[in-house]
């Protein structure tokens, strides 16, 4: 005899893991209600500075990598004055940044393929920025998005957290979490995807203790070690 209705145990529905389209496009909405004209926090002026810049940003920090351009920029920024001022002029300028060495090495071995190859001009394709020496998928995508304007998605560990956290592109590797963020994306917000996500990252969904409490997301997000206010 089959329980009354009343009395019937109800299956208890899985734990949702993935945020859906109205979702999806109310979380950006947010973001860019909050920073309508996000970019990167790399200080450049030229492409070709961006491209340097990207480059040294290898697990190294945007604030060191300003530094360090700083130094660097007034000296040499274009990639004549980079290959003139030689791999170990270069060293003293970046010094100062993880990896300098080996960063050093590559950019002098790809201001000379610019001007080799493209007339000293960043090109715009992907496949020609990854044959740049120290140039990888996630460099490219960042030059593609910030100097050209197409909605790629450059996934770094903040924009890999966010996403796997929040249910918005849950991935096991950063192609991954690429390929769903580039699924998922509305559209009209994927040009700023990039950056909302890695400064949501950078200063809100933090590794070791995300600020959720001051999350404009959290009631979308999926995140289920959420931090409470008196934490």
């Amino acid at each position: 005899m089959t329980p009354p209705a009343a009395t019937r145990k109800r299956k208890a529905s899985p734990p949702r893991s993935r945020l859906s389209p109205a979702e999806v496009r109310e979380l950006f909405s947010r973001l860019a209600e909050l920073d309508p004209s996000p970019t990167t926090e790399l200080e450049y002026t030229t492409p070709f500075e961006l491209l340097v810049a990207v480059v040294l940003s290898a697990q190294a920090t945007d604030v060191g990598v300003n530094k360090a351009t700083r130094r660097l920029y007034p000296v040499a920024n274009t990639p004549r004055a980079i290959l003139d001022l030689g791999e170990e002029g270069l060293k003293r300028h970046i010094s100062t940044i993880g990896l300098f060495n080996a960063k050093a090495k590559n950019v002098i071995a790809l201001c000379r393929i610019l001007l080799d190859a493209h007339g000293g001009e960043v090109p715009r394709s992907r496949e020609a920025l990854e044959a740049l020496p120290g140039v990888g998928r996630k460099t490219a995508n960042v030059v593609l998005n910030t100097i050209f304007g197409e909605g790629t998605i450059a996934v770094d560990t903040h924009i890999f957290r966010v996403a796997n956290r929040t249910g918005l592109a849950p991935g096991k590797d950063v192609r991954a979490v690429e390929d769903g963020l580039m699924r998922a994306v509305p559209l009209e917000y994927l040009l700023g995807a990039h950056h909302w996500l890695i400064l949501h990252g950078r200063y809100v969904c933090k590794a070791r203790k995300p600020d959720c409490p001051h999350c404009v997301i959290r009631d979308l997000c999926r995140f289920k070690d959420k931090t409470a206010a008196d934490e």
